[in-house]
């Protein structure tokens, strides 16, 4: 006899479930009853067409519902008088944090998966990644993250081809230096630009490149009154902006200052531990104390990630309390919040010891060993460590699912067992973040141009450059910031002779832009032309009265 999961049962045999909702176990049938009736309710009318959408857009879509699930008139989730509710909640959000819903998340279409990995990342071959059948599994945030990441791999061999030869051959002679800076600087705008066009077309393929956010629903996690919005004149909750500046001003501002102020006093403890290695070294001179001085390097690169992670959660904490209305919105100030604390937490270590200490020698080594560092860490934490941890729960699963000991069907539930203790994916903005910093050694425009202005500095506190100007330190600091204005005006000069969009794109919207005028006005003179006919109609009725 076959025994069926009953949870997992369905009415029809081709169903394919997308998203999983995971139930609390002693969750009461009244409110298992009620969140259906309330997913049902919100849109009773499907399309079944499979074509039509990819995979990742039905599990947007189902996302997007969910998630505005919001309440009317309940006052409290029905079988849980401790869960209050009010008008313009978001019911999945008070779900999950009363513990009645454990977690929601998509399932994986093994088969589509399968052919993802035979034709991405299995076989080993020197060929382009398949970015729009990424695209059409994982969406367009995740496959333009991969296109970016391909794309910043091959722009970055030029750069170790031409710096190859400064480390081997230890040049020191400034002038070298100031042919590899001033490349540096061409290449870094070249990059940035030619992907812009790059993703111009991708985007313009998939049909989002004129995505507009003026009208973009309210987050999930946004609350307020319910009222009309009076732009949309949809119900949603409302919250007044200048509540939102107090919590921005009065709390976030300062809370980050002091993160910062806190960053610089761990960096200062970093300098008293290097002067304290320096000074055993000089002291004892062994090879064991010569490599002690890699230590406190190495310590302030961990002591950074963890300050960097610690610091992450605050700021999301921070940002989801502030309370913002859109996405956007939320995202920019979280990215503004990160980015600041990330670009001073790893870098700022590095501006003191070349302009402050003006030790060459420690700033190679601390640059060599942060970045070496941070790059094992970050392996160990998003590579192996994960790939340990899952091989290690398959194997707990399919020792679970053997132990039923009955003839089962457990293809699905054994991927939804595994799948549901894998660890949520949040976004792109991590992976960014970490390329962001590699570049340094999503604000890579502002790096570029902070790169071109360190660069120029440190060329001009070199020593053979001071010898040239053994008297005049006026002449060789006008002369310094006029070659960093040259390259500034150089580079801001290659950016405006690259367009961001190809010109082929340029033409298709203005093509595009042009069809929808045309098509409004035609739909401005068919009702128009209506109303003209209605007018005889209604006159004729009035006299006949």
């Amino acid at each position: 006899m076959k025994v069926t999961l009953s949870a997992l049962d369905t009415s029809e045999s081709s169903f394919t479930p997308l998203v999983v909702i995971e139930l609390a176990q002693d969750v009461k049938e009244e409110t298992k009853e009620w969140l259906k009736n309330r997913i049902i309710a919100k849109k009773k009318d499907g399309d079944n067409n499979d074509d039509f959408l990819t995979m990742a857009e039905c599990q947007f879509i189902i996302k997007h519902e969910l998630e505005n699930l919001r309440a009317k008139d309940e006052k409290m989730i029905p079988g849980y008088p401790q869960a209050k509710l009010y008008p313009g909640k978001s019911l999945l959000r008070r779900l999950l944090t009363s513990g009645i819903v454990i977690q929601v998340f998509p399932l994986h279409d093994s088969e589509a998966l399968k052919k993802l990995e035979d034709t991405w990342y299995t076989r080993f071959a020197l060929k382009y990644q398949p970015i729009d059948s990424i695209r059409g599994y994982f969406g367009e945030t995740i496959a333009l993250y991969f296109g970016f990441l391909e794309y910043f791999t091959f722009a970055l061999i030029p750069m170790a081809v031409i710096g190859l030869p400064y480390y081997l051959f230890v040049w020191e002679d400034y002038d070298k230096y100031v042919i590899f800076a001033s490349f540096n600087l061409i290449w870094s705008t070249v990059i940035l630009e030619l992907w812009k066009r790059g993703c111009a077309n991708m985007t313009y393929r998939w049909g989002t490149l004129l995505m507009k956010r003026k009208f973009e629903e309210p987050r999930p996690g946004f609350h307020g009154v319910l009222g009309i919005n009076s732009i949309t004149g949809k119900e949603e909750p409302l919250y007044p902006s200048y509540k939102r500046q107090l919590r921005i001003y009065l709390v976030s501002l300062p809370f980050v200052c002091l993160c910062l102020y806190f960053s610089l006093y761990v960096m200062m403890i970093y300098f008293d531990m290097e002067v304290w290695a320096l000074g055993l070294h000089e002291n004892s001179g062994s090879e064991w104390t010569s490599v002690l001085l890699y230590v406190p390097s190495i310590i302030y690169a961990i002591v950074i990630e963890i300050m960097n992670r610690l610091y992450r959660y605050a700021a999301e904490f921070l940002t989801s309390w502030e309370n913002h209305r859109l996405e956007s919105a939320y995202q920019n100030h979280l990215i503004l919040k990160v980015l600041v604390f990330n670009f001073l937490n790893c870098f700022a270590s590095l501006f003191y010891i070349a302009f402050v200490l003006k030790d060459m020698k420690l700033l190679r080594q601390s640059l060599a060993t942060l970045l070496i560092t941070s790059q094992i860490l970050n392996q160990i934490m998003e590579s192996f460590l994960p790939y340990w941890l899952q091989r290690k729960h398959g194997v707990r699963v399919k020792r679970k699912v053997q132990a039923l000991k009955a003839d089962i069907d457990a293809t699905l539930y054994e991927q939804v067992i595994l799948e549901k203790e894998m660890g949520t994916y949040l976004g792109t903005f991590d992976d960014y973040l970490e390329l962001f910093l590699q570049f340094g050694y999503l604000a890579f425009e502002t790096m570029s141009v902070i790169s071109v202005v360190t660069n120029c500095a440190l060329i001009g506190m070199s020593p053979q450059v001071n010898a040239v100007f053994p008297e005049s330190k006026a002449d060789l600091i006008l002369i310094v910031v006029a070659v960093e204005h040259a390259l500034l005006a150089l580079k801001f000069i290659l950016a405006f002779a690259i367009p961001d969009k190809p010109r082929h794109i340029q033409m298709k919207l203005a093509r595009l832009e042009f069809e929808s005028l045309e098509a409004l006005k035609q739909q401005q003179m068919k009702l128009v032309t209506e109303n003209l006919k209605e007018e005889p109609m209604e006159s004729g009725k009035e006299k006949a009265t």
